[in-house]
């Protein structure tokens, strides 16, 4: 076995090292949150459930709040947000001027879910927000019983 001077060892770990960190970055995807096919991106970060009452997807490119409104019946309902891009979301959501849930989620995928219950049928105000634009959002209220 050939014995190599410490100072070419030494280049050549750090070569090996480089190597391995730019096959790996290589492998990792960057989402482009500007050219992403939000309903695609929907279909498997949030597939659609049973008892789905509304839904939405979009884009967030800047800190301002992207608004929605539903009409919903009254019941007790799941809603779920998710995010990707980086960062955190927040979907906040009122009726009749009453907030009834300020729900965050962590922009990797991971989905985040809170119970609400409306007395009666009316208007749910929902508004999605990031202070860490650029992220794609989805959200899905779901029947709960």
């Amino acid at each position: 076995m050939a014995v190599l001077p410490p100072s070419l060892s030494r280049a050549l770990s750090v070569a090996a090292a480089a190597a391995v960190l730019l096959g790996l970055s290589g492998c990792a995807q960057q989402l482009s949150v500007e050219n992403a096919d939000v309903p695609a991106w929907k279909a498997t970060a949030l597939p659609s459930a049973s008892g789905l009452v509304a839904e939405d997807a979009g884009k967030i490119l800047n800190a301002q709040p992207v608004d929605h409104t539903e009409n919903v019946p009254a019941g007790t309902y799941r809603l779920t947000l998710v995010c990707e891009g980086g960062g955190k979301a927040f979907l906040a959501v009122r009726s009749g001027g009453k907030e009834l849930a300020d729900l965050g989620a962590a922009c990797y995928g991971t989905r985040e879910s809170v119970k609400i219950a409306l007395a009666e049928a009316g208007r749910l105000d929902l508004s999605a927000s990031s202070v860490d634009a650029p992220l794609i959002y989805a959200y899905q209220l779901v029947s709960a019983g």
